[in-house]
């Protein structure tokens, strides 16, 4: 046996032992949860809270703009909503200024226009500062969500320790083509296993940005923190939805899911779109890991041992495999064992996942292993030392928008003029109408 094959082999057996007992321990604990809240029709509507609805749109499409604000508009709930769209600084402007139209009759809805792109981030909290819900929702631009999402999610709001809670995501674009199907697979098992399992222990690493609910209270002690994050010096304005989830654990708050709360997203459906967006993802992972190291202890072990799977076992899949490829080219001979281990685990999982999902179609996520081993595990190494790199990729950074005029004809839109503080607080926002 040569020095390659003893560490493909190595590797890849390590990598399957941890697997297994991660994956073993996650399906347990992913397990429903028996018992139930009551239900918010059932509470006098003036005790209910509060909630604010912020939507940040970027270039939206008109078309899916009006569907994710139709259904925010057809939210059944007993409680005083409030839906802030957030336009930060768009470059299609023109084109959906016709959804902001049909919607400036509901007084539930107010439009909010950046002078130019600041960044999701601070679109957030332009609404937050105008807004003052007990509690925040938001939902991205290109997301519908069912009509008893907000319902569902201020229900486990209920319990004052819980500072952030998230629904259950899905591609509304599933039937687009094969990559939209296995996406849409990815996020099942990303909120049925992982999220499932970490809600456990009300610790939920990462409260998805298409749907997720805060208290205010709770996220107006950490706004500073959220709103300044830094990396080696530099601003770093992607991964909002983690790191302010991280933040929640930090100051002592619980982080929830909730699997009744299904909000449809669009994914993407090109490869090279799927890449960057992985990218941008492995790299807001990598940056608050370490902020999140020193609260595993105070949790359960098996949050400590999702933290190791989720960055140890892809080093150990990315050194079997490199060491594989190797040996083949040098050789001329197939890892067979490599292959076997992987194949088997990957038929293992899909068929757990066709099982607990009840859906037959999960067999065939088998061939996102190709697209994990040879483009994403890759990528995720790229991503590992380009850390210190902010660009969106997709979406471009700092775009100037168009002017907006001051005079506005619709009553309840307001021009938001975004100025840096003298005091060296960051951006400081003055609202007009």
């Amino acid at each position: 046996m040569t020095l390659l094959e003893t560490i493909g082999i190595a590797a890849v057996t390590l990598h399957a032992l941890l697997s297994a007992i991660y994956k073993s321990m996650q399906a347990f604990y992913a397990r429903k949860a028996s018992g139930s809240q009551p239900r918010s029709k059932d509470i006098d509507p003036a005790a209910l809270p509060s909630v604010d609805i912020i939507v940040p749109c970027f270039n939206e499409d008109p078309a899916i703009l009006s569907a994710c604000l139709s259904s925010l508009a057809g939210q059944d709930y007993g409680g005083k909503l409030r839906i802030y769209m957030v336009d930060d600084g768009s470059c299609n402007r023109e084109a959906i200024l016709p959804v902001h139209d049909f919607y400036t009759s509901d007084p539930r809805f107010e439009f909010l226009l950046l002078s130019k792109n600041f960044g999701k981030r601070k679109a957030q909290i332009a609404a937050i500062e105008r807004s003052c819900g007990d509690l925040i929702l938001n939902v991205d631009s290109d997301t519908s969500i069912a009509s008893d999402v907000v319902t569902l999610l201020v229900e486990k709001m209920r319990d004052s320790d819980v500072g952030a809670a998230m629904g259950q995501l899905k591609a509304s674009n599933r039937d687009k083509n094969l990559l939209t199907r296995l996406i849409d697979m990815e996020y099942w098992l990303a909120c049925n296993d992982e999220r499932a399992a970490q809600a456990r222990f009300g610790a939920v690493m990462c409260c998805c940005g298409p749907c997720a609910m805060y208290r205010r209270s709770a996220l107006l002690l950490l706004l500073d923190q959220y709103q300044t994050q830094l990396y080696r010096g530099k601003p770093s304005d992607f991964g909002e939805d983690r790191h302010l989830t991280i933040l929640m654990l930090s100051a002592g708050f619980r982080t929830e899911y909730v699997p009744e709360a299904i909000a449809k997203t669009v994914v993407p459906d090109r490869m090279g779109s799927y890449l960057r967006q992985q990218l941008r993802w492995a790299r807001s992972t990598f940056r608050d890991t370490l902020l999140a190291l020193p609260l595993l202890p105070s949790h359960n072990r098996f949050l400590t041992l999702d933290a190791i799977h989720q960055n140890i076992g892809p080093l150990l899949l990315a050194v079997s495999s490199a060491t594989g490829i190797t040996q083949f080219i040098l050789t001329a001979t197939v890892p067979g064992w490599t292959i076997i281990i992987i194949a088997s685990m990957t038929m293992v999982r899909c068929s757990v996942a066709a099982y607990r999902a009840r859906q037959i179609r999960f067999l065939a996520f088998s061939l996102h292993t190709l697209i994990n081993l040879f483009m994403l595990i890759p990528l995720k190494g790229f991503a590992l030392l380009t850390l210190s790199n902010s660009d969106w990729l997709s979406r471009g950074s700092t775009t100037d928008g168009p002017a907006i005029a001051e005079s506005n004809a619709a009553s309840n839109e307001a021009e938001i003029v975004a100025s840096e503080s003298p005091f060296g607080g960051g951006t400081s926002w003055r609202f007009r109408r």
